[in-house]
């Protein structure tokens, strides 16, 4: 395959031409590098290589002007505005941001043209007050009407002003460059008379370039090499070829010569694929299965460039390329955006936005746990973030201050400071902050620096960025809070990448559309061929209307539209092999259907193409059981479980997935506990348990009485605002959800309180036994060879009108159902049914073998969330007839039969031959 640049190297050199004292211009720089590879193949002699430079560096010649940075851009505009808005209330540097932006570009656009500027603007104000007549004709005009139609008669103002403080400061922006070269290419064609001039490669030119371009062509000093294909070329309606004909028409010049070249290329025989792919990742994947296949032909993947569509697509195409691809270049720079470093200063930013007196937890512990802030958090061998982060969990600090943090660790108090130290909204303390802090991770990335090299990098670009801001903010003083200050620091970061080191001329080449001009490549793979990403589509980022647009031959949708149909045929022209991706789940966002390019293709069947819609290959998982199986090590773990002594909630646990009880008991294994936002339901139940040990433990071995409870509830909220701030920590509970759940459980105690007055006002006696009763018995179990014990918590046993009862409370909701069985072995097969009789027998089970209690008892739940209901007892349902006979009473008959059951469990679970399997909850 030759390629463009071959044919027109060697077409120069036919034509005996010197090609040392040739300027190439091309353009872009990349561009370049090719040139001078195809040229080392063309000449057989040693030679001065030629000049070759982009059309923007040649510009940048001809204007005598430097391209600045957007960002400068900004602030220059931004002294333009407040000198012309005075003595009127002016924007804040902020807002002025969200419409300069527009206005920078619409100045761009009409200089690259090289429209009149007086006129176009004065069209633009006419038009709005054509459009707003009412507004204009108004005699009491408001503020804001003033200052709108103001803006448009101000438009022209701020274009001299600031065009011409920008030609005093020797800069510009690109179209002020442009408009500056038109005005001095006579001059230069003047001063060098002698210099030739090759521009190749070039399709959509704007009129500054067409003016400079002609005006050397005619002046014999400069040969044009045009790259289109004759099939789109005679095709009248085939936007691929919109500006070459174009040119072709309207140029003087190709009156009297040659238009080179009009090839012949893209009807030669090509393998061309199209594949159907959902999601971006998809495609990314498809793409490193592509290339594993195309190294068994070509193991190098030279001649070979994956163009993406979507540069967002970079990073997982980057980890989808086979590890054995050696030689890769990669045009498109990793964005800086995309590096973990800038999660960190995005985090500070958003921290600091406001002017907190505490910050939230959360965004506090992000920043301590940040993977390159936490190192700095170690002193003498001792993890403060690892402190800092269990001291906030621990004590439920929802919102924490600078000095709480300080007390946690003092040794830390510098690096707090940096980080946490309040900016008092000014720019110059948050660049200073984060300046600091780039030099503390900067010295602990030093003393392993081999190992953090890439780190170092990414760090000494940050640190760019923010000398940056600090030269800005010093030169211009615009930046006036941390809002501000975190647009411009977006906006620096988004324009900001990380070259990559590669093989520019050899093996694999990973590019971004536009990278692609003038390159030819022989395999190609082009992702995210979708409507809305290739062509991108109608966009309207501009405040020129569309039908000004077209009257002034300013770009519209359409014209870009076809600069991309050109790029993408273009590729097809040389290749032999040819992969289309596209994203088969439509979105509106990221975008939409398959591109009109494919349809294109498939409807003029030059080419015969593949089409296939690919589905990823998902593994069928077979789902296995979550087994343990039970070594010596687990049996003697076991044992000790036992020793200690088995809980009811232990067993229950047990009996609803084993894998939890194996968890829990045997590993230890606990529940991280999270900071509560709002007050969980287990807090709620331990205040509740706690406030009514406090009332109800003082009176063991008594009857209660009307007036005693009366005086208990006159102690409620001193009683639950202890319990909450014990449990509840530093939480507030003050508002919000928090208040409610206070009330509530104040409203649980007073309720219950109220509940056993009643039970007296109606003649019952009540009489105190236990209140929180530790119980510890010793389970006699022949087939074991050791020791095992139950142990358990008894919420309360007293004495009603004579019988004993046990009662364990449940701040949530309980049924009488949830209490009764029918068949005793479901107490240890049915979790969510019968969890609570196998409890309260066990505690009844206990006692009885502690000789605490004498048989018949009762044995109950109070559910606070059903109090109506009284104390739900324990019974055993006997069917006989058509009817349920209930028994309340809990007998020796009653606990031998729940023994065999307890039995079983115990012996289920050491038994070395019945694994512990996870059950489905």
């Amino acid at each position: 395959m030759t390629t463009f640049i071959f044919d027109v190297l060697n077409d120069l050199k036919s034509q005996g031409k010197n090609l040392s004292e040739l300027i190439f211009i091309l353009p872009s720089k990349r561009a370049g590098l090719f040139l001078k590879h195809e040229l080392k193949k063309l000449c057989d002699e040693t030679i001065f290589a030629p000049e070759i430079i982009s059309i923007e560096e040649f510009i940048e010649t001809l204007s005598g002007l430097k391209t600045v940075t957007n960002t400068q851009l900004l602030f220059e505009f931004y002294n333009t505005y407040l000198t012309l808005t005075k003595p009127a209330k002016p924007d804040t540097f902020e807002v002025f941001t969200k419409w300069a932006q527009i206005v920078l570009q619409d100045f761009n656009e009409i200089d690259r043209y090289n429209i009149p500027q007086k006129r176009i603007f004065d069209y633009l104000s006419d038009i709005k007050d054509i459009e707003h007549h009412h507004w204009s004709l108004e005699e009491n005009q408001t503020e804001f009407i003033k200052n709108y139609l103001a803006f448009w008669n101000k438009l022209h103002s701020y274009y001299i002003h600031f065009s011409e403080t920008l030609k005093a400061k020797n800069m510009g922006y690109q179209g002020l460059l442009y408009r500056e070269a038109t005005h001095k290419i006579n001059g230069y064609i003047e001063e060098y008379p002698e210099k030739k001039h090759v521009f190749l490669g070039f399709n959509a030119l704007n009129t500054c370039e067409e003016q400079i371009i002609q005006n050397l062509l005619n002046n014999k000093l400069a040969d044009i090499y045009w790259d289109i294909d004759a099939h789109f070329f005679n095709n009248t309606y085939h936007d691929a070829s919109l500006f070459t004909r174009q040119h072709k028409k309207k140029w003087s010049y190709f009156k009297n010569h040659d238009f080179n070249w009009i090839t012949n290329n893209y009807k030669q025989k090509k393998e061309l694929s199209i594949f159907g792919i959902p999601k971006n990742i998809g495609q990314a994947k498809y793409i490193g299965s592509l290339l594993k296949q195309l190294q068994t032909e070509n193991p190098n993947l030279q001649n070979t460039a994956v163009v993406l569509g979507d540069e967002d697509l970079l990073i997982p195409v980057l980890n989808s390329i086979p590890e054995n691809v050696n030689a890769l270049n990669i045009t498109m720079g990793f964005p800086l955006k995309s590096i973990p470093l800038s999660s960190l200063f995005e985090s500070l930013f958003q921290l600091h936005k406001t002017d907190p007196h505490a910050f939230y937890f959360k965004d506090v512990t992000n920043i301590i746990a940040h993977q390159f802030v936490r190192p700095l958090f170690s002193k003498s061998g001792v993890d403060y973030a690892s402190k800092l982060i269990e001291t906030i969990d621990n004590n439920n600090i929802i919102y924490v201050t600078i000095n709480r943090l300080k007390e946690i660790a003092p040794e830390s108090s510098n690096l707090i400071n940096i980080l946490f130290s309040n900016w008092n909204q000014s720019p110059v303390a948050a660049i200073k902050n984060c300046t600091e802090l780039i030099i503390l991770i900067k010295d602990y990335l030093n003393t392993n620096k081999d190992s953090n090299l890439l780190s170092l990098e990414y760090l000494y670009r940050f640190n760019e960025l923010f000398n940056t801001l600090d030269s800005l903010n010093s030169t211009y003083g615009h930046i006036n809070d941390i809002s501000a200050l975190f647009s411009i620091y977006k906006e620096l970061l988004s324009s900001e990448s990380l070259d990559f080191q590669g093989e520019p001329l050899q093996g694999l080449q990973l590019m971004g559309m536009l990278e692609s001009r003038v390159l030819d490549f022989e395999t190609v793979i082009i992702s995210s061929v979708n409507e809305g990403v290739l062509p991108s589509g109608k966009s309207n980022n501009s405040f020129i209307p569309f039908d000004v647009k077209i009257e002034n031959k300013l770009p519209t949708y359409k014209e870009k539209d076809a600069v991309y149909t050109y790029h993408f045929y273009r590729l097809l022209q040389r290749a032999k092999r040819v992969f289309i991706l596209y994203n088969t789940e439509a979105d509106v966002l990221t975008g939409g259907e398959k591109s009109r390019f494919i349809t294109q293709l498939e409807l003029e069947k030059t080419h015969e193409i593949t089409h296939q819609i690919l589905t990823p290959k998902v593994p069928v998982l077979v789902e296995s059981e979550n087994i343990i199986h039970k070594t010596d090590q687990l049996i003697q773990d076991l044992k000790n479980v036992a020793a200690k002594g088995f809980s009811p909630s232990s067993l229950t646990a047990y009996i609803r997935n084993p894998i939890d009880f194996y968890y829990q008991k045997v590993l230890k294994i606990k529940e991280h506990d999270d900071v509560e936002e709002t007050v969980a339901a287990n807090t709620l139940g331990t205040v509740v348990h706690n406030t009514l040990e406090d009332f109800y433990k003082p009176l063991i071995g008594q009857n209660l009485t009307i007036d005693i409870l009366n005086t208990l509830k006159s102690k409620i909220e001193e009683r639950v605002t202890y319990h909450f701030k014990n449990e509840y920590k530093e939480g507030d509970i003050s508002k919000g959800k928090n208040l409610i759940i206070f009330e509530i459980a104040k409203r649980y105690v007073s309720n219950f309180i109220d509940f056993e007055i009643s039970d007296l006002k109606a003649g019952n006696t009540i009489e105190i036994k236990a209140i929180e009763a530790n119980n510890e018995i010793q389970v006699d179990i022949p087939e074991l060879d050791f020791t095992v014990k139950m142990v358990g918590k008894v919420d309360r046993v007293d004495v009603y009108n004579g019988v004993t009862r046990i009662i364990d409370y449940k701040s949530g909701k309980v049924s009488q159902n949830q209490v009764e069985i029918v068949n005793w072995e479901d107490i240890t097969t049915d979790y969510k049914k019968f969890s609570k009789s196998f409890q309260i027998l066990s505690y009844a089970y206990m006692m009885h073998q502690m000789e605490t209690i004498q048989l018949p008892v009762e044995a109950g739940i109070i559910s606070f969330k059903n109090l109506n209901a009284g104390v739900l007892k324990f019974g055993k349902k006997e069917h006989s007839g058509y009817r349920a006979k209930k028994d309340n009473l809990i007998t020796n008959e009653t606990l031998d039969n729940f023994k065999v059951e307890l039995k079983n469990i115990i012996l289920e679970i050491c038994n070395p031959n019945i694994p512990f399997t996870e059950k489905e909850v």
